[in-house]
Order: structure tokens, then C-alpha cells, then sequence
């Protein structure tokens, strides 16, 4: 095992990771998309990972093979992601509302989510990524809080991409706590009420240390963001992709980055004018 292990290290270092990559095309009407080069690529992708139900109901399966078939989606474009040199990932995988879901749908969630940090974590690890769970662990059913917590801590010290997973997870509830968390520390005296800007604030949210989201991703044709990272979202560019979760590979992956890519970012400014720096 040991020497798979070294095996499977020694091929990673030695892959080269290029920084144009032509993928089949979709159709045969369309241009094959393209990977934008390393400094026009976001440094952080949000990805509202939706359609795992629908999927499977249009093939006449259970919703949990839906989500079972999300899973594998969800490995290719960790590893996609690794690939290209993206910064950062966050996954809404689990809301606080999905809780009002089935007991069964909700059963094989919590199935899946035990599953794959058994199966994943041994390369996540080998790989340098760092696991972050967004959202409240404590609220998770025991066996899967205790895999989340594992998870973290093994991970803690890998410097490579920041994996983000939204578990339990609710924007409003996340600002909420790091109000509360300024006010104890303001009740306390360790802060000044005057002294709370953006900054202070954004140290108390889950995703503190990782810039603003620069793309987020939302599958399944929806166009809404649902209540996730309302304040890392701020100037974020969002791109919908009508496939469901399970279909979306790393061609369409490709192309939500080349969309990115091509759009003109100016935080409220006017093109050719320096951003304000509190824009």
C-alpha cells in the first residue's frame, strides 16, 4: 500500500499541468471550449451543485441515485479544480433546509457523506488539500460530525486548494453568528464597537483567510443563489448551466471558466479607471 501510495505522489509531481487544455466539443456545432490561461482564472469557484433529483426522476431512479451520481461528478471537478490551479472550491452539498427533505432522501445524504470522505480522503490528503466544512458541524448526526472533524484536522496543515464544503449550511445563519461572535467580543472588551469594519467582520465568517468569491457556478438551470455565502458572493460572476449535477464534467466546467474569463470586471467602477479599494 505504502508503494502505491509513493506511486501514485511520484505521478502527480511529475504530470505536467497545462495551462491550455482543447476538450472534445460538446457538440459538433460547437467550438471545443478552451481553458483560460493561469491569471485569468478565478482564485476562488462557488458551485451550487444542483439537479442530483431531477436527474435521477427523469431516468426513473430514486432521488438517491441522484445523488449518488452527483458524487461522481463532484470527484472529477475537486480533481479538475486541483488540476488547473484554482485557489480555492466551495460546495453547497447540505443546507439547513434540506433537513425538511424525506427521512430517506435525507438517510442516504448523510450515507453518501460518510462514503465519500472514507473513500476520498486518503488522496484528498496525498494531494495537499485542505478540508473546510462551512456550516455548523455540531448540528450533524454524530458519525458524520466525528468524519467532518477528522477530516478537518488531518487536512488542517496542507497548503494546496482549499476545499470548502457547505454542510448544515446557511448564509443568514452565517452572518448571523458572526455578528454574534463580534458582540461577545465587543461585550468582552476585546474590540471596539467603532472598530468593526469589513475586514473584522469577513474574520468571523467560515470562510475567513480565502478571498471573495470570483465565479460562482449553479447547475440545473436555476437562477438563484439560495441562500449561500450572501456576503463572499458580493461581486462574485455567476454563470447557470442548464445540465444537472451528475452530467456536468469538465467540459462544461471548461466552459463556465472561459465565460468567466471573457466577462469585464469593475467592482462598480468604469473600465480603465483603478478600482476604488473599498469597492
Amino acid at each position: 500500500m505504502l508503494f502505491d501510495k509513493l506511486t501514485r505522489l511520484l505521478g502527480d509531481a511529475l504530470r505536467p499541468k497545462p495551462e491550455y487544455i482543447t476538450v472534445t466539443p460538446v457538440t459538433d456545432s460547437q467550438p471545443a471550449p478552451v481553458l483560460p490561461p493561469p491569471e485569468a482564472l478565478p482564485r476562488h469557484v462557488a458551485i451550487i451543485m444542483d439537479g442530483n433529483g431531477r436527474w435521477a426522476t427523469s431516468r426513473g431512479l430514486p432521488r438517491s441515485a441522484g445523488h449518488a451520481a452527483g458524487t461522481e461528478a463532484l470527484r472529477d471537478i475537486i480533481r479538475a479544480s486541483d488540476d488547473w490551479g484554482i485557489g480555492a472550491l466551495s460546495l453547497y452539498a447540505f443546507s439547513t433546509e434540506n433537513w425538511s427533505r424525506s427521512k430517506e432522501e435525507v438517510a442516504a445524504l448523510m450515507g453518501l457523506l460518510l462514503k465519500y470522505f472514507s473513500s476520498e480522503i486518503d488522496e484528498l490528503d496525498e494531494k495537499n488539500v485542505k478540508i473546510t466544512i462551512l456550516g455548523d458541524v455540531d448540528g450533524m448526526p454524530e458519525p458524520q460530525r466525528q468524519a467532518l472533524l477528522s477530516a478537518m484536522e488531518r487536512t488542517g496543515d496542507n497548503t494546496g486548494l482549499r476545499l470548502n464544503i457547505a454542510l448544515n449550511y446557511g448564509g443568514r445563519a452565517e452572518l448571523t453568528r458572526a455578528a454574534r461572535l463580534l458582540a461577545r467580543a465587543a461585550k468582552d472588551g476585546e474590540i471596539e464597537p467603532d472598530d468593526i469594519d469589513e475586514d473584522a467582520f469577513a474574520a468571523k465568517l467560515y470562510t475567513a483567510g480565502l478571498p471573495d468569491v470570483d465565479l460562482l457556478i449553479r447547475t440545473s438551470g436555476e437562477m438563484r443563489t439560495s441562500n449561500f455565502l450572501p456576503w463572499q458572493l458580493a461581486y462574485a460572476e455567476m454563470v447557470f448551466d442548464d445540465c444537472f449535477w451528475p452530467d456536468f464534467d469538465r467540459t462544461h466546467y471548461m466552459k463556465c471558466l472561459a465565460i468567466y474569463a471573457g466577462r469585464d470586471r469593475r467592482f462598480g467602477g468604469v473600465k480603465g479607471q483603478t478600482p476604488s479599494t473599498t469597492a
